[in-house]
């Protein structure tokens, strides 16, 4: 079995007197699609962003390649090697496409390579580089998410954190937007999503999460959550 990627002991983190995450513990491999599903309000989003530094824990230890980042500055996480992708995609509407991504690259000094890695978002994402001297605030919803995926890829991440890209989207981008997740994780890329859909994630993903108020409680893989009383009654809307 293969050692993880990042590993969660035990974290708590609150906002003042609230506490958002009541000591979860999880694990990510390399190369896996982690789901991390629950109601709105469940602590997902809060996982998140305490794993990118956004957020400090008040208790427990956070692990990324076997070494302890917990508390570290979000810059620092960013340079070890997560990248997070905000709900809401949080682009820059007053850059263009060209440099709202090359804000993502904003810690790299290797011109060449960055270069390269610029090219390979134009591929991925072919109307991004039609549209690399427009200002992001005037693309689509779709759009932007790309541009926000694409800018968190030009930090070169090994661990891509997705937070609801499917939200706001028509039914027909967030299609595209999932499979361009699986194609992303496909040549190579770890991810850990969190998702309001959560059919569509576990469908995606290799193995899941389910939070309720702060808390883990549930974790399989994705195909056996996706057949689990529980989780179709509670999270895929059957009774």
């Amino acid at each position: 079995m293969s050692p993880a990627l990042l590993k969660l002991e035990g974290v708590q983190t609150c906002y003042g007197p609230i506490e958002a995450l009541k000591g979860i513990s999880l694990e990510v491999k390399e190369g896996e699609i982690v789901a991390l599903i629950g109601a709105n309000g469940a602590g997902k989003s809060t996982a998140l962003m305490t794993i990118s530094g956004v957020l400090a824990p008040r208790r427990g230890r956070i692990d990324f390649l076997g070494e302890n980042i917990t508390g570290l500055p979000a810059h620092e996480i960013v340079g070890r090697g997560i990248s997070q992708v905000p709900e809401g995609r949080r682009i820059f509407p007053r850059l263009t496409v060209l440099e709202n991504l090359e804000m993502g690259a904003f810690l790299r000094r290797d011109r060449r390579v960055i270069e390269a890695d610029r090219a390979a978002v134009f591929e991925q994402f072919p109307i991004l580089k039609e549209r690399s001297s427009q200002l992001g605030g005037t693309l689509s919803g779709g759009e932007q998410q790309m541009l926000a995926i694409g800018r968190a890829m030009m930090a070169r991440p090994r661990l891509l954190l997705l937070d609801e890209p499917s939200l706001g989207l028509a039914p027909i981008v967030v299609s595209r937007i999932f499979e361009i997740i699986r194609t992303i994780n496909r040549f190579g890329k770890t991810i850990l999503l969190v998702e309001q859909n959560a059919r569509a994630a576990l469908t995606l993903a290799h193995r899941g999460y389910v939070m309720e108020t702060g808390r883990i409680v549930m974790a399989d893989e994705a195909r056996a959550l996706l057949s689990n009383p529980r989780v179709r009654e509670a999270y895929l809307g059957e009774g």
